[in-house]
């Protein structure tokens, strides 16, 4: 009756273990040479768990000019790439109780790939088609991370993260 295993995981869902700020911000690079306009990856996770931690890796290897900083109290930062192209990251931390007015994550999805920290704030505009980042604390210099990738083009965005991180 219970001789099969069956995965803990399946194959749109990968999870790491961070050994330091260092480690999430290399991997983040990984993800962040991956992205492309029109992608969108929700960071989600308690305080501390690495959510901005991550974001400055992805920020950095998408080739932006400048380093990333939490855009808690400005909503959203912008990072331009030398080719023009620009990454916008989202902070929702604020928005726990009200809507984002005016906001229209399509269309700065339209101009470049979006981070979105603290994603259940805004789950109404969260597309159906996205990557979901899982971020918890697990010790003082660990975290652990899981990716989910929600439909569209997220299961070969993940795989290849997954080829070009591990191999």
């Amino acid at each position: 009756m219970y001789n099969r295993l069956v995965p803990v995981l399946d194959a749109n869902t990968l999870d790491v273990l961070s050994h330091g700020a260092d480690q999430t911000q290399r991997l983040g690079s990984r993800l962040g040479e991956l992205l492309q306009p029109g992608d969108v990856v929700c960071l989600a996770g308690d305080l501390g768990s690495g959510k901005t931690t991550l974001a400055q890796g992805i920020v950095r290897g998408w080739g932006a000019l400048t380093a990333a900083t939490s855009p808690t109290f400005v909503l959203v930062n912008e990072y331009p790439r030398p080719d023009g192209a620009r990454l916008f990251h989202l902070d929702a931390f604020r928005l726990e109780t009200q809507a984002a007015p005016g906001f229209d994550l399509e269309e700065l999805a339209a101009e470049g790939p979006v981070l979105i920290e603290w994603p259940d704030r805004v789950r109404s505009l969260v597309p159906a088609d996205h990557l979901w980042v899982e971020l918890r604390w697990v010790e003082d210099t660990r975290r652990g991370i899981q990716v989910k990738a929600v439909g569209g083009r997220y299961p070969q965005l993940l795989d290849r993260f997954r080829r070009l991180t591990f191999g």
